[in-house]
């Protein structure tokens, strides 16, 4: 014997208690409609009041009625598994705010909600009646003893009369099951075409989970590199000057004339020549203005070293978040160090700007222009990193110049 059958019956009698308590939250949240509804009845009903109740009533439902709705989906994907073995996704949600209430989604949640109020009772209603018809057919014979049965069509008074009636009653008892199931299908079905995410729920919600990755994986780039930063300062830098030093005074004390003299000194000019390096090695990392002056300061001093004169212009209120902050000075640095070998400009301009909660970054140059990005120039991997941080990169280099490079980042 089918289970189908106990597990239709199983999933309609659950749906009943659920249905109850949903009504009470969606009744208040309904509550001024209801009020309008009385009001047009009795005919007391005001134009303005009737407008407000209306426009309250779906403020109300708009809402309010998702955050009803979503325990409800969430449970009801877990419920489906009785007539259904097909499991129902949840969808990875965006935090709450405006971009949660513009996921289809969430309104089919607040749809199915709706259904099972409203049209789901009425739907078992009906099937209810029946069962009880079939019941009350079945057991006529001994039920007109205590009075006459009225079917509607037709009344059954004796017991000899109810005897045929209750050979249907019982034949009919045989088809219960088939239709707690077929109910039970239709509503299984109903629930999961409105619960089950469509291929662009699952497709935004799979790029969502891609930014939030790669946001991650880029906070734990930046969190590495700034350790690498802080031990090559503390650790290889300090020995590397220690050396040095033991280098320039075992220099002085070796007798210029001597075979040693020459190797001490070669080895001497080595060892600066590599803690020069070394610091370049760490300022390429995150230099130090950045960290202690912020992106003003680190633009200047990015200007001041290219060999094109450079023009910074910064307004910002406040400084930006770390993250936004580093992406904002390498796309500058990568920038002028593209304009210093292939655009042949003769003047640079920088600016830097925060306007609500957007830093926008221009790198502008009077050169020949012409810049692709799929020529190797860097250009792609400046998009990328702006990318990471949610901004975005735009190129205007027509022949002849000239070229404007703008990133927007968001700052919130």
């Amino acid at each position: 014997m089918s289970v189908w059958p106990l597990r239709s019956a199983m999933y309609v009698l659950s749906s009943v208690p659920i249905a109850m308590l949903l009504a009470v939250p969606l009744g208040l949240l309904a509550f001024p409609w209801a009020l309008l509804a009385r009001r047009v009845a009795t005919n007391t009903a005001q134009p303005a009041s009737g407008l407000i109740l209306l426009v309250l009533g779906a403020a109300l439902v708009a809402t309010l009625g998702p955050l009803v709705a979503r325990p409800l989906a969430a449970a009801e994907r877990v419920r489906l598994r009785l007539v259904d073995h097909r499991p129902v996704p949840s969808v990875r949600r965006v935090p709450f705010g405006l971009s949660w209430y513009r996921q289809p989604l969430t309104w089919r949640e607040l749809s199915y909600a709706v259904l099972l109020v409203t049209v789901v009772p009425a739907l078992y209603s009906m099937v209810a009646f029946v069962l009880i018809l079939i019941a009350v057919c079945a057991l006529s014979p001994w039920l007109v003893p205590a009075g006459e049965i009225n079917l509607g069509v037709t009344v059954i008074t004796t017991p000899p009369q109810a005897v045929p009636y209750s050979i249907t009653g019982f034949a009919a008892l045989v088809t219960v099951p088939y239709l707690l199931t077929f109910v039970a299908g239709v509503h299984g079905a109903v629930a999961r075409a409105l619960l089950h995410p469509g291929a662009a729920d699952e497709l935004h919600a799979e790029l969502v989970e891609v930014s939030r990755s790669r946001a991650r994986l880029v906070s734990a780039f930046e969190a590495e590199r700034r350790r690498i930063e802080r031990d090559l300062h503390d650790g290889a830098q300090q020995k590397l000057v220690g050396l040095t030093l033991q280098l320039g005074l075992a220099k002085l004390d070796i007798p210029a004339a001597s075979p040693a003299a020459g190797a001490v000194e070669t080895a001497h000019q080595q060892a600066k020549q590599l803690m020069s390096e070394l610091r370049e090695l760490i300022h390429g990392i995150r230099p130090n203005v950045l960290t202690d002056l912020g992106l003003p300061a680190a633009l200047r001093e990015l200007a001041d070293q290219c060999p094109i004169p450079v023009v910074v212009e910064t307004d910002l209120p406040r400084r930006p978040p770390e993250q936004v902050e580093a992406t904002a000075y390498f796309v500058v640095a990568e920038a002028l160090t593209n304009v210093a070998k292939h655009s042949g400009a003769t003047a640079v301009t920088v600016t830097a700007r925060e306007t609500a909660g957007l830093l926008t970054v221009e790198i502008r140059d009077d050169g020949r222009g012409g810049a692709d990005p799929s020529n190797g120039t860097g250009l792609t991997g400046l998009a990328d990193r702006v990318a990471v941080a949610a901004g975005r990169m735009l190129l205007s280099s027509p022949p002849g110049g000239p070229t404007l490079i703008r990133t927007e980042l968001p700052c919130a």
